[in-house]
């Protein structure tokens, strides 16, 4: 249980799920959080378990996956430091989980049980209308995510996520830590893992980019940008 732990509590007041809730209400669903350590590469559940717990990720990354008929990976999402998952699944039909879920690093996670947090909805109409107001914002972020990934080419993904880690207006060198291997990353955008090593092979040839590891640094931030108009 972490009602005694301010800390941690006070990140759960800026989470967007919570935000909904009133003070009486939000410390009924802390009292049912758990903590989950993972190590990397530990399942936290997987496609077509029947859902209990919604989780937010206190320190770590987490890979939500899903897989195709021929067997392979698709990434749906990389869930970082700060932020929920698993939370949509609560009202759902069937209470299955719609993915796997898995450490791409040791992770620390809290679980907050989802039955006590739809009593509390059942109980309230107001608060339902403020959730229902929460998840709709996201919804659209997610579906511009989805038009980004849909109707561009995989140059354009991938220069798209690279400038995101970039300042606004910055021209000059900038360096930025891919936090997770890359066939992670290519798999999140869409991109077969050939693809991807083409592309990240035209950027340092054109000197765009350097890569070393994970360690990316950016030496031509404008032309970087320009292939988003290719």
């Amino acid at each position: 249980m972490l009602q005694n732990n301010g800390q941690i509590a006070i990140e759960f007041t800026t989470i967007p799920i919570f935000s909904a809730l009133n003070k009486a209400q939000f410390h009924t669903v802390l009292s049912t959080a758990t903590k989950i350590d993972l190590v990397a590469g530990g399942v936290l559940f997987r496609q077509g378990q029947h859902a209990n717990h919604f989780y937010f990720v206190h320190d770590g990354q987490m890979r939500l996956s899903r897989l195709a008929e021929d067997g392979s990976e698709k990434v749906m999402d990389i869930v970082h430091t700060g932020q929920m998952f698993a939370e949509a699944v609560m009202f759902m039909p069937n209470r299955c989980y719609p993915v796997n879920a898995a450490a791409i690093q040791p992770s620390h996670l809290v679980a907050f049980d989802m039955e006590t947090f739809r009593n509390i909805l059942k109980e309230s109409v107001d608060t339902c209308f403020r959730l229902m107001s929460t998840m709709s914002q996201r919804l659209h972020v997610q579906l511009n995510e989805i038009d980004s990934l849909s109707l561009h080419n995989a140059t354009y993904r991938l220069a798209h996520y690279l400038l995101k880690s970039v300042p606004e207006n910055s021209a000059g060198q900038t360096e930025f830590t891919l936090g997770y291997p890359k066939n992670i990353l290519a798999s999140r955008l869409s991109i077969q893992p050939e693809t991807f090593s083409r592309i990240m092979a035209r950027l340092k040839r054109e000197n765009i980019v350097v890569v070393q590891g994970n360690q990316i640094v950016f030496h031509d931030i404008p032309a970087l940008r320009k292939l988003l108009s290719e």
